[in-house]
């Protein structure tokens, strides 16, 4: 019994980890460029699955090489990377403070690469050394597909919430909108800054 409470546990975890700071900061970039919320909860829903992505893959490579590298703080540092050059490119945008363009209504790849990036970062590596500690293999498996599904899950309710000052009711006040898209902006640079300087520069 002892063996399946990581199991059992991994979906709520998974579900916690999509509201890390720097999931919920890259998500927040690419909810603001939707008119509907079901647009921005499948970018929620294709960066949590590329988010598990990374993590079955490398989860594989775990399990059959026994890797030590996913510790590296530079995973973490290009994240931040990530983070920082998004908010710029926010602020620098003048499309970011009207209503989306037809260009980006449809389009999700970018959601699913950040997702992928992110499955290394923070407790994703952590996610896969508690991972290689189940003896069985199936054990394992089970582990994290349940917490990929968490993380799903929790981004999609999270993008969601997120994308209430981007619907059309709420662009009614461009005020608002734009005072949204400046503090995520520079919130994601800032804690962008924080990774690289905490994982890299210390």
């Amino acid at each position: 019994m002892h063996a399946f409470l990581p199991i059992l546990f991994a979906f709520i975890i998974g579900i916690g980890h999509a509201f890390e700071p720097d999931h919920l900061l890259a998500v927040s970039q690419l909810v603001a460029r939707r008119d509907s919320t079901l647009l921005a909860v499948k970018d929620g829903l294709y960066w949590g699955l590329g988010h598990t992505t990374t993590l079955v893959v490398f989860g594989g490579l775990v399990l059959l090489g026994k890797v030590t590298f996913l510790s590296s703080g530079y995973f973490e540092a290009a994240v931040g990377v990530l983070l920082i050059t998004m908010g710029i490119g926010r602020l620098v945008n003048k499309q970011n403070y009207t209503l989306p363009t037809l260009v980006a209504r449809n389009r999700h790849q970018l959601a699913y690469a950040i997702g992928l990036l992110h499955g290394l970062a923070g407790s994703g590596a952590l996610v896969l050394l508690v991972m290689s500690e189940l003896r069985d293999p199936l054990h394992s498996l089970a582990y994290i597909l349940l917490f990929g599904l968490g993380s799903v899950v929790g981004m999609f309710g999270a993008a969601a919430l997120m994308n209430i000052p981007f619907t059309p009711r709420m662009r009614i006040s461009r005020v608002l909108t734009s005072s949204v898209v400046v503090v995520t902006s520079l919130l994601s640079i800032g804690y962008g800054g924080w990774m690289i300087y905490s994982n890299v520069l210390t």
